[in-house]
């Protein structure tokens, strides 16, 4: 299943996207996407209650906006230098175990939303990534029983305004929690559909032209030591997001950098998670 949610800012409603391609409202279910839905088998009863509901789903016209696919999160916890290369262009060890940061969840917006840069930025950045959708609570969660409690997969753009990240003080947070530095969407697949998530082709263009291109067989740790390392040291809630890491290409990393302006568009993708793209603004 793939879950949506559509409608102007703030006024999202829940529904599909069929194997058709077409979208489906299912607001009469009465359930958002939250915690509350994941944390009680939601995506389990709204499978049930499409089978006899489904036909009397209205259709959402495509030219409807889409959202985050989710409300809120109680956090959006993320694993920095997960990919080889990706540490090696930014001049990093690869690190023992995984490295651990948030972005805000007011950073949050919808896969084709724009992306601001914030005042003073003069090193926005761009970051395909894969993340998880926790779908059961999880607190120390053997790397065995990981996948029980994981609701779905989601594409993310991590972006990172590198001067605000590295040169104050290296503290990450401020970096990564701008507001609009966290599209997501335009689906979550449920675990169903993604057989394999640490063997998924993940890419961004900038302008038309390919800047990542890489695979998920290239973490350093992967799904299941993510979600079980994470719950060694807080509680994940259903509902929150675990964005995995990126590969190499990123700004940062070319010599020399180059940073996001104006204008430019990002595109991305992963293989079973669709597209996005995002405009970028200047912040006024």
């Amino acid at each position: 299943m793939k879950l949506i949610r559509f409608g102007t800012t703030g006024n999202e409603k829940p529904g599909i996207q069929l194997e058709t391609g077409t979208r489906i409202d299912v607001s009469a279910f009465g359930s958002d996407y939250d915690e509350a839905f994941f944390g009680t088998d939601g995506i389990e009863r709204l499978s049930d209650w499409l089978q006899s509901n489904q036909e009397n789903c209205p259709v959402v016209d495509a030219t409807i906006r889409l959202g985050a696919p989710l409300t809120r999160p109680s956090k959006i916890v993320c694993v920095g230098l997960n990919y080889a290369q990706h540490a090696a262009e930014a001049g990093m060890k690869v690190p023992q175990e995984p490295v651990l940061f948030f972005k805000s969840t007011t950073a949050l917006i919808g896969p084709n939303d724009d992306v601001v840069m914030p005042k003073g930025s003069t090193k926005t950045d761009w970051e395909v990534e894969l993340a998880i959708v926790i779908g059961k609570k999880a607190s120390y969660v053997e790397e065995a029983d990981a996948f029980d409690h994981i609701a779905g997969y989601v594409l993310h753009n991590d972006v990172s305004e590198r001067a605000f990240q590295i040169e104050r003080s290296g503290q990450w947070c401020k970096g990564k929690g701008c507001d609009t530095f966290a599209p997501v969407g335009p689906f979550i697949a449920t675990k169903d559909e993604i057989p394999n998530p640490n063997n998924l082709n993940l890419w961004l263009k900038l302008n038309g032209n390919m800047m990542q291109n890489s695979s998920t067989s290239d973490f350093i740790f992967n799904v299941q030591k993510v979600v079980s390392h994470i719950s060694q040291f807080m509680t994940l809630l259903p509902g929150d997001i675990i964005s995995t890491g990126t590969p190499f290409g990123v700004g940062l990393g070319l010599n020399p950098p180059m940073y996001l302006k104006e204008g430019d568009v990002m595109e991305l993708g992963i293989d079973g998670l669709g597209t996005s793209k995002q405009t970028v603004k200047a912040y006024v």
